[in-house]
């Protein structure tokens, strides 16, 4: 199977860099208010690599608190 995870602004190192009014405003955009975390991400690349994902392909998986709904 081929699928792909698209993630949304995650809390990593170089993020969290950021000046606090950035990440402010970044949280702002996203529908649940906060960043996701490195962990969220795995998460979905660990479901679409297990045998409960095995008749999903092609599918792209929006890892972003709900930016682009």
């Amino acid at each position: 199977t081929v699928n792909a995870v698209a993630p949304g602004i995650i809390a990593t190192d170089m993020v969290m860099a950021m000046p606090e009014n950035v990440i402010d405003m970044m949280k702002s955009k996203v529908p649940v208010a906060e960043l996701g975390k490195p962990e969220d991400i795995a998460d979905a690349y660990c479901f679409l690599a297990s045998d409960e994902a095995r008749y999903i392909n092609g599918a792209t998986i929006s890892v972003d608190g709900g930016m682009t709904i």
